[in-house]
């Protein structure tokens, strides 16, 4: 006789119950994101790990076909440097920003629009015909001017490094009622003087879902989200208002500055949360939209008696 558990209604019940109490979680979540816009930052360790890559492109799947649309936005940070390297061009950093020499935007574009971006729209398009990649000059997606950071009250020229004038959603708007996912390079044309320009993807990011009216910017790094007291403390700040993380912003990690300073960009011009997650936990973004746990820093517009105050100060 066969030992097998399909004849046995009770042990059967047992082992499907605790998957059909995940799916029915996730119940009020679907309903409530259907149909929204959401922006995802790819960056940090889920961008070199093989698995974690493929558990990045399996979430963002899972929220197109829970009725999301999702938007992905991706630099490369370790393979820009990894390629200057190979090209003998030394890797040269000033005010968080990396300096880009002409022949480094060579290198920049050549690794954003045809490597990191051809890998993950592969890696999407393995569950079927739904990524397509562009970067920020294809249909005037992001245009840019050339961006000179202060450093010590001096402007300081590093290089083709672009500062987003302005926005086009037509092409990424085009793409999701088609029913697609857009992969987004952060590289602009600049009106001003026809160069291409290195954007910092985690601004494009808040750009964009500021543009596109997105329900959620979500920005995948490789720390478990902003922290209380660092580094006295790992205790993780769970949800803070824009007001709240502006006070915050001068005593934060440089790495973390254009990330929080995308957040803030994002609640203060329309999208509802901004989000930062560990990128290095697989399936971060689907445990982020569709449990009760949620995890990371959870950034939210100001309440409308703060506005007032505010405008009344």
């Amino acid at each position: 006789m066969s030992s097998h558990t399909s004849g046995n209604p009770t042990a059967r019940k047992h082992t499907a119950l605790p998957k059909a109490q995940i799916l029915i979680e996730a119940l009020p979540w679907l309903t409530r994101h259907r149909g929204k816009t959401v922006v995802i930052k790819f960056g940090g360790n889920a961008m070199i790990d093989e698995e974690l890559k493929a558990a990045f492109a399996q979430d963002v799947v899972f929220l197109h076909h829970a009725g999301l649309r999702p938007v992905v936005v991706h630099g490369g940070g370790p393979q820009i440097s990894a390629a200057l390297d190979r090209h003998g061009i030394v890797s040269e950093f000033k005010a968080g920003l990396r300096v880009t020499t002409e022949d480094a935007m060579d290198v920049v574009r050549m690794v954003l629009a045809g490597q990191v971006q051809r890998e993950l729209v592969g890696l999407l398009n393995q569950h079927g015909p739904l990524a397509v990649g562009l970067t920020g000059e294809d249909a005037h997606t992001i245009t840019a001017t050339k961006h000179q950071p202060r450093i010590e009250g001096e402007l300081v020229d590093i290089g083709r490094v672009g500062e987003i004038t302005e926005i086009d959603t037509g092409a990424i708007e085009a793409l999701l009622a088609d029913g697609r996912i857009p992969v987004v390079s952060s590289i602009a044309r600049s009106q001003d003087d026809g160069h291409v320009y290195n954007v910092n993807a985690d601004t494009a990011a808040a750009a964009l879902a500021a543009a596109l009216d997105a329900e959620t910017l979500m920005v995948l790094t490789d720390v478990e989200g902003l922290y209380e007291d660092w580094p006295h403390s790992d205790e993780v700040i769970s949800r803070l208002t824009a007001k709240e993380l502006e006070k915050l912003l001068p005593e934060l990690a440089s790495g973390m500055v254009p990330k929080m300073e995308g957040c803030l960009h994002a609640v203060r011009n329309g999208v509802e949360t901004a989000r930062v997650i560990d990128g290095r936990v697989q399936h971060s973004i689907l445990l982020e939209i569709f449990t009760d746990e949620g995890i990371g820093t959870m950034v939210v517009p100001d309440a409308p008696e703060d506005d007032m105050e505010g405008a009344a100060a």
